[in-house]
């Protein structure tokens, strides 16, 4: 157990805060995006666009199954939660929470980005504005996750410093 709790992070499931920040950066992009402003559905450049019901509907429904990985990734990032928080006991600092989490979901913005946009084209960050300026939308929605994914991985950093010193102190005064 003592190893265990030595580690400058104690423990913290860094891969359950990227999970649920791939999960938010989801949820973020299909409310968001897909609902709220209607920029876009998950196949709307590959050749279904809102024009009709029927491609409507395939839209919806490949947005339903979007929803579900989602979905997904905030429940495996729960469950890595739930266990570590059940195999220790220590204070963790919330920057490496919310470190993971900016982390995650600027993975998830510059992995949708570059296949889902780029390589597949199936849609674009912003398909309501003339096609020619489509580019600078998703660039921009890359850029966005880029500068996440770095303040994450900062804030990540210096949360192990934190949560490190804090163990230090912890044993200094006896309390292992």
């Amino acid at each position: 157990m003592h190893s265990e709790t030595s580690r400058p992070s104690a423990g913290f499931p860094v891969s359950a805060g990227i999970f649920f920040g791939l999960g938010l950066g989801g949820f973020f992009d299909g409310i968001v995006l897909h609902q709220l402003l209607q920029w876009h559905h998950l196949v709307t450049a590959a050749g279904y666009p809102p024009d009709s019901i029927e491609n409507l509907k395939v839209n919806t429904f490949w947005d339903g199954l979007f929803h579900v990985l989602t979905y997904a990734f905030v429940a495996v990032g729960l469950g890595l939660l739930w266990r570590a928080a059940r195999r220790t006991h220590i204070s963790w600092s919330s920057k490496l929470l919310f470190g993971t989490l900016l982390i995650g979901f600027g993975l998830f913005n510059l992995v949708e980005g570059l296949v889902n946009h780029q390589i597949l084209g199936l849609h674009h960050v912003n398909e309501t504005v003339p096609r020619e300026q489509w580019i600078y939308w998703d660039l921009g929605f890359l850029t966005w996750g880029a500068a996440m994914l770095v303040a994450g991985w900062l804030l990540l950093r210096s949360g192990r410093r934190e949560t490190g010193s804090q163990l230090e102190v912890r044993r200094s005064q006896g309390h292992w």
